[in-house]
């Protein structure tokens, strides 16, 4: 047979929609990897058991928001195709093929990690006996903490079918009334304020999951019934929230949209143990399951739970505890921010650098009697956020405060509206922003007056306003005076608040005004450079690249001859490696202790990269359609010739030259781990254990600068 053409091959693969990856089951894939890190044997036996808890979690939210969503078109019959040519309900197929081969993975890192937990001396037991002061304990914590709070309730014609709760789980049991010999189901639901593992007082750690500890003590809750058996199941429904074009009150609107969340569709029904037939015949008539998928294991349900577990205090079975430090050049001026600042921009990377440098910018404007105004950007503060407290002190000082607060971040939404009631009442300016786009934009505007005049200070971030998550994520921080940053900061406040479409702006590029046209005019010169014979390259990071337009502008720069390594945690709709197509382009994903979030473009400029010549920006924003034309999302330059330096020569490249927590993005889709041929390097470990960027880091010696990065042809 002859071999089948080459070129005509590259063609038909260009005008067809097989140059693309599904984005369900690229975000499948990158979850597969999140998974895998379960069974890494170089991670301590705790975070290997949160790696596969967060797998849980992630499953949980794609199969609440995205499957759902794909559920919902279905029943609509709605045949629009996904970006591979996919109907809603092949993909719908696909995914649960996907998802049922993934719990199954899941179940088995369970088993394997639960044996090598308990050889650890952490117990997870089922019915095993125990000791009798542990088998007394057991019984007196299910009487006085259980047994108040739980309602068993008969399933037959009198009693209605309970609502189950979204993430709830409840146990089926089969019963027997010994006076009449008459058959009883019971339903007992668990309540979401009971722990999701109850551990045993003693030195050796004994866990026990709620359900089990209720079917075990099932002779309390039910006297005079004989017990015959039981089915524990629990139910995940859909839980997007869709904005009506004609929402006149946002606020009103969230806060009974939160509500319907809790009692939408189920999208997911599990069901562990021995399952009596007539028993999941009447959850799934009663459920109302339609295209629901049903997952049936022997193992544990509810895997995201593991993480009560995780928090036992055994050191050793940890990551080794990391500090982060404070930025050199802050503390070298005394703590004044300001100062720091206004001597040079600062780059700070988080969270190898404290987040609490962020949060001491906002405390020193609220306390700073020079400081006029302030303006913030709000879109996932978390439960317990400083930056709240620092706002609201601004306020009651009498500093004229503004806060964006994006009511539409996923799952924060409740928490939002807590703290636009807080704000308010302190008298902070609180906007919610666009009806129709998301502010994603991460930014902090401090006016200050200094000699006769005004000085404005900004924050600009590739994270949120988050504490907790600043201490797992990594994200860059940048803080700067210059004020033509300045100026295009109030330009996009206008913006937002009172929907003022800047004309034009001096640095900043906005999307979705021109964020998009400021990339593609990059990647332009980018190929312009390849033709001319020029050095051309473009590195990126970011965490999902699913835009079309955006993949069709990256292969076009690849196939003229533009080199291209893009960083891509999650879902990557691009196709790699492609003879012919897209070989110039490789991707990678990073996965390891903290969670890879900053996202950086980098343009080689006609130069050899790293170079001082590059065009070097952060951004706010990821490679999506969502961000590029439904956000407000900024990218910012970096032209100082430091933070410059330090974005490309050591975060970005970095992150390139990782080999311990590598993968590759094959042509056929998949992934592999990069092989380690004996000279590894964690980007990880390297910032943990070298100086910050903003300064000498508390970790080294004075006067330490941080290693210079090299990058040799073929080593990425």
């Amino acid at each position: 047979m002859p071999e089948p053409d080459q070129e005509s091959e590259t063609v038909d693969l260009a005008d067809s929609p097989a140059r693309y990856t599904n984005r369900e089951l690229s975000w499948l894939a990158f979850n597969e990897r999140v998974l895998a890190e379960a069974a890494n044997p170089n991670y301590p036996l705790l975070e290997r058991l949160r790696f596969l808890s967060i797998s849980g979690s992630n499953l949980d939210e794609f199969l609440m928001v995205r499957v759902a969503g794909l559920a919902g078109q279905v029943r609509r019959k709605i045949e629009e195709t996904s970006i591979d040519g996919l109907t809603p309900s092949q993909q719908v197929t696909a995914i649960h093929e996907k998802v049922l081969e993934l719990e199954a993975i899941q179940q088995k890192s369970w088993l394997e990690l639960k044996a090598q937990l308990g050889e650890a001396g952490i117990r997870v037991i089922g019915d095993e006996r125990l000791n009798h002061a542990s088998e007394r304990w057991l019984k007196d914590y299910f009487l006085e903490h259980i047994m108040p709070v739980i309602t068993p309730q008969a399933i037959d014609p009198a009693h209605p079918f309970p609502f189950v709760a979204n993430t709830g789980i409840g146990v089926l049991f089969s019963l027997t009334r010994t006076v009449d010999e008459a058959p009883v189901k019971e339903m007992v639901l668990i309540p979401q304020a009971l722990p999701r593992f109850v551990r045993v007082p003693g030195d050796e750690a004994v866990y026990i999951s709620i359900e089990d500890l209720i079917c075990r003590h099932a002779d309390q809750l039910f006297p005079g019934f004989r017990v015959n058996g039981h089915g524990v199941f629990r139910v995940l429904r859909d839980s997007d929230i869709e904005i009506e074009e004609d929402a006149e009150d946002l606020v009103r609107y969230f806060r009974t949209a939160i509500q319907r969340r809790r009692r939408g569709l189920v999208i997911v029904l599990q069901l562990q143990g021995k399952f009596d037939p007539a028993a999941e015949d009447l959850l799934r008539s009663q459920l109302g399951l339609d295209r629901s998928l049903v997952i049936k294991t022997g193992g544990l349900i509810g895997i995201t739970g593991l993480s009560a577990i995780c928090e036992e205090d055994r050191p050793e079975l940890k990551f080794e505890p990391y500090s982060p430090r404070y930025p050199e050049r802050v503390l070298e001026h005394d703590g004044d921010i300001f100062a720091a600042v206004r001597e040079k921009d600062m780059v700070v990377h988080h969270p190898y650098e404290t987040f609490e440098v962020v949060i001491d910018f906002l405390r020193q404007a609220a306390q700073d009697p020079d400081v006029v105004a302030i303006k913030q950007t709000l879109y996932r503060a978390g439960k317990q956020s400083a930056v709240i407290s620092a706002l609201i002190a601004a306020a009651e000082a009498g500093k004229s405060v503004t806060a964006v607060v994006e009511l539409k971040a996923r799952f924060d939404e409740e928490q939002n509206l807590l703290w636009a009631g807080q704000l308010e009442r302190a008298g902070v300016q609180v906007i919610y922003g666009f009806v129709d786009w998301k502010t994603h934009a991460k930014v902090s505007m401090v006016v200050r007056r200094e000699g006769e005049g005004y000085r404005t200070y900004c924050h600009f971030g590739t994270g949120n306003y988050h504490p907790v998550t600043a201490r797992i994520y990594t994200d860059l921080s940048y803080f700067t005076a210059d004020p033509k940053l300045g100026r295009d900061a109030g330009r996009l406040f206008n913006f937002i608040t009172g929907y003022v479409e800047p004309k034009r702006t001096e640095m900043l590029s906005i999307s979705p005004i021109g964020l998009r046209s400021t990339l593609y005019e990059a990647i332009e010169a980018e190929i312009a450079h390849a033709e001319k014979g020029k050095p051309a390259a473009i590195w990126a990071k970011m965490n999902s690249l699913t835009d079309p337009d955006l993949i069709d502008k990256l292969y076009e720069a690849g196939q003229a001859g533009v080199e291209i390594v893009l960083v891509v945690r999650g879902i990557c709709c691009l196709k790699s490696g492609i003879p012919g197509f897209s070989e110039n382009i490789m991707v990678k994903s990073v996965i390891g202790r903290f969670l890879e979030h900053s996202r950086i473009w980098a343009f080689a400029n006609g130069a050899e990269m790293p170079n001082r010549r590059a065009k070097v920006y952060i951004t706010s924003a990821d490679g999506m359609s969502r961000n590029l034309d439904r956000r407000v999302e900024l990218l910012v330059p970096m032209r100082n010739k430091t933070v410059h330096d330090q974005v490309l020569s050591q975060v970005m490249l970095a992150n390139l030259l990782d080999t311990e927590q590598s993968w590759i993005l094959e042509p056929d889709g998949t992934y592999e781990r990069v092989a380690d041929e004996g000279n590894p390097f964690n980007c990880h470990r390297y910032f943990m254990t070298n100086p910050s960027l903003s300064g000498r880091g508390a970790s080294l010696a004075s006067g330490r600068k941080v290693p210079k990065l090299s990058l040799r042809r073929g080593n990425i």
